[in-house]
Formats: structure tokens, sequence, C-alpha cells
């Protein structure tokens, strides 16, 4: 997507320990125009596919997941990484490392919310070692719902994130692959 690779180059920051920090239109203040397309392009790529619900991991995924499920017509549901006294009844749960965070998360999800009849489009801001994917992957396989894919807006290619998704036969859609990162530069595939 040419549009978010060229916003990407002009205002993406390297940061120390291969961290991309694009906050300033994608993860913090959020470009509405620029997610719009993105929620838009992952409609296209996933044009025909019976997708049922749209699944995200709080907090960056959120928005880009909103604008994402108002394309297919679909509910947005999102696992969170806190307990909370207004989550009832069963609860799928999973463990996932936050590459960003350096921390482990117990994500969980109101089983209510997913079922064996839903197909399921992951979507979310970063891949990077395939974590918080991987996380959300065992939460659809454990609800019995079927995976349609996985739409990820940049995916770092130079980590192993991307190769453990496709090796599990899941169908991955990154908007921007990111070959190499250094201080002062970045190349996409």
């Amino acid at each position: 997507m040419e549009l978010l690779k060229e916003r990407i180059l002009r205002d993406g920051v390297v940061k120390p320990g291969n961290v991309l920090k694009v906050d300033s239109f994608l993860n913090h203040q959020m470009d509405i125009p620029l997610i719009n397309e993105i929620g838009r392009e992952f409609r296209r790529r996933f044009d025909g596919c019976p997708i049922t619900k749209i699944l995200t991991i709080e907090a960056s995924g959120i928005g880009i997941a909103a604008i994402t499920a108002q394309y297919f017509n679909v509910p947005l549901v999102f696992a969170k990484k806190a307990q909370s006294i207004n989550l009832d009844g069963e609860m799928l749960t999973t463990k996932v490392e936050s590459f960003t965070h350096k921390r482990t998360y117990d994500v969980i999800l109101a089983k209510k919310f997913l079922s064996p009849q839903d197909h399921v489009l992951i979507i979310d801001d970063f891949l990077a070692n395939g974590c918080a994917l991987m996380g959300l992957i065992d939460l659809v396989n454990s609800a019995g719902a079927t995976i349609e894919g996985a739409g990820i807006v940049i995916e770092k290619g130079f980590q192993d994130g991307g190769r453990k998704i496709r090796e599990m036969d899941i169908r991955l859609e990154s908007l921007a692959i990111i070959d190499s990162m250094s201080d002062n530069s970045l190349t996409f595939r």
C-alpha cells in the first residue's frame, strides 16, 4: 500500500532495538483518513471471505480494526490485557508477550463473543515476532471458530513473526513489509 509506505517514510521514526515509532499517525494519534484507507484495503484483500467477526487485541489495533469492521459490516471484538469487574461469564485466555513493552500479558476474551460458527479476520497494527498474533490465533482456535486470515498494517519482515504465521497456512496480508531498518533508513519488500 503505497500511501502507507510513503507515510512511514515521512513520519516514522526508527528507535534502537528495531522499534518503529509511528505514533503520530497510527497508534497514538490516528490519521483517520489514512486508517479509513487501511480498512478499505483490508476489505479489498479479504473480499469474498465469509467473515463474521473482526478480532484484535487492545489497545493499538482497536481503531484500525473498528474501521475495518465497518467495511465488512460485522462486529469487532477485542481481547483485553487485564481482568476487570465488568468481565463475566466464561472466558477464553492465553498469554501474549509484547515486543515493545517487554512484558507478558494474560489476554482475555469473553467466550460469548466468539463461537464455532464465526469466521474471523484478525487485525493488528504491527507484526514483529508474532506473539500477539499467535495469542489471538490461540483464542480463535479455543473458541472453535474459523480463521479466515490476518491483516497487519506493518510487518517487520526481518523478524520471525510473518514466517511463523505463514508456516501455519494462515493467510497473512501485510500492507507494508519492512525488510530492513537502521537509524537513518527503511527498506520495504
